[in-house]
């Protein structure tokens, strides 16, 4: 499988998030957007605009919609590219939708900006069960890996 550069992903994100002209039709782009805003509990002017793009990003999940997830994830790493959560938010959208490979690339960029990052080497050890614990189920043995 291959990946897009993630600096054009980036770029294209953050060009979807802010710019009415690539949806379909404003009022229903901006819909999904407010209720998202309004689940995460965001005010308009946050002091922390990559936190609330993070937490948009994750109501963004809890609601299904993983593609405003994926926009509002990748809009937080431009708005503050030096963040490792940005990118652990980022991977936990990939893992959270099945895409491992996607996941690693992220949680591997945040632990390559602080190789100790509490959450990314976290995410990273689930990553690493995950397919021991499916393995585990599939031969009857649902607790050991």
């Amino acid at each position: 499988m291959t990946h897009p550069d993630s600096r054009f992903l980036l770029a294209a994100a953050l060009i979807l998030a802010v710019s009415p002209a690539f949806a379909a039709t404003p009022k229903k782009a901006a819909k999904p957007a407010a209720r998202v805003a309004k689940a995460a509990k965001v005010e308009d002017a946050p002091a922390d605009p990559a936190g609330a793009l993070i937490a948009q990003s994750r109501a963004a999940m809890q609601m299904g919609d993983k593609d405003l997830a994926v926009r509002m994830a990748q809009s937080a790493i431009v708005a503050a590219p030096a963040r490792t959560d940005t990118y652990v938010a980022l991977g936990d959208v990939y893992a959270a939708s099945g895409e491992a490979e996607y996941a690693r690339e992220y949680y591997d960029q945040a632990l390559n900006i602080d190789p100790m990052d509490a959450g990314a080497l976290k995410a990273v050890a689930s990553l690493d069960h995950a397919p021991q614990q499916r393995t585990a189920t599939r031969n009857g043995n649902p607790g050991t890996p």
